[in-house]
Order: C-alpha cells, then sequence, then structure tokens
C-alpha cells in the first residue's frame, strides 16, 4: 500500500548465517532468471522449427512449462529477500513500534509454519515420483523427478528465507515488515 518498502531488501548486518542465505537467495534469484531466458530461447525455436522449417516439435513446450514452473518456485526466496511479495501495510503502519514487531513475528512464525507443511508434502510428492520412476505421458516421456524437484528445492529455500527474515527481526538487524520508524 505505501511505498516505504519499494527496493528494500532485507538487511542481514554482519550476521554470517544471514548474509550465507541472502548469497542462496540471491543465486537462486539468477538461476530463476537464467530458466526464463531458456525459455524464451526454447520458445523462439520451437516457433522457427515449426513455422519457417515446417517441422515437428518433441519436447519444447514440455521444457517451457518446466522451466517456468521451476523459476517460479526457485524465485520464491529471491523475491522475499527483495520483499517483493504482496504486503499490504495499513496495520503494520497503524500500530506502533513494538506491536508492529510482535505483528511481525507472529505473521512470519505462521508464514514458516505454512512453507514447512507445503515443503514436507512437496518433497513427499517428488520422493514418490523418484522411487516408483513416474514419466511424463508424452512422446519426451521425461523423468518426472527431474522437474519434481523444483518443489523441494524451492520451497526449502523460502523457508530457509522466512528464518533468516526472523532471525533478523529478532536481533533487530532488520525492522519489522521492512517498515522503518517515520
Amino acid at each position: 500500500m505505501a511505498g516505504h518498502a519499494s527496493g528494500a531488501v532485507a538487511r542481514t548486518g554482519q550476521n554470517p548465517f544471514l548474509r550465507a542465505v541472502a548469497a542462496l537467495s540471491t543465486l537462486a534469484g539468477w538461476i530463476s532468471a537464467a530458466m526464463i531466458v531458456a525459455s524464451v530461447v526454447i520458445t523462439c525455436q520451437m516457433i522457427w522449427v515449426r513455422f519457417v522449417l515446417n517441422g515437428t516439435t518433441v519436447w519444447q513446450t514440455e521444457a517451457v512449462v518446466y522451466l517456468m514452473i521451476a523459476a517460479t518456485l526457485l524465485g520464491l526466496s529471491y523475491v522475499q529477500r527483495l520483499r517483493g511479495h504482496v504486503n499490504v501495510d495499513l496495520i503494520p503502519l497503524a500500530v506502533p513500534r513494538r506491536a508492529r514487531k510482535g505483528l511481525a513475528v507472529v505473521t512470519l512464525t505462521l508464514s514458516i509454519a505454512i512453507v514447512a507443511v507445503m515443503l514436507w508434502y512437496g518433497f513427499e510428492f517428488w520422493h514418490v515420483a523418484w522411487a516408483r520412476g513416474w514419466t511424463s505421458d508424452t512422446v519426451w516421456a521425461i523423468d518426472l523427478w527431474i522437474p519434481y524437484l523444483a518443489i523441494p528445492v524451492g520451497l526449502g529455500l523460502f523457508l530457509l528465507q522466512l528464518v533468516a527474515d526472523l532471525v533478523a527481526l529478532l536481533l533487530n538487524i532488520d525492522a519489522p515488515f521492512g517498515l522503518e520508524d517515520v
């Protein structure tokens, strides 16, 4: 709502844990961006093969779908680090700093719990696909554990960034909701 936090990056101070998580989140963001670029290149190649060379495509559409989903999941931690997720700060702006910090602790704790449950079931889903040798029902027949690996990895990195945000908040390295006192 308010433009206070736009462009704000989660602070790490000199804390080695926070700096390591920030580095991992940044790396995940770069990998996510590379996956999007690869999707665009593959889409252009697919268009060239279909409409210029009048050929058939086998793997391109499926690869683009898997790359875009993986890019979304792997990019979660980077977007969290940049405070890019949707944030309505009407209530945090209306309450005093102490209450704002308490609200931020509750919010981060609930977010951590929800993402941890999603990570648990995401890992279980990936493991079933890996253990049972699931493949896609397409001509390409890719082993599904490969694209499904983005679920536990992406959610694990997101969970790690949320924990880092909570640690930074509790150690007073970062402000609640990224909002400085006015």
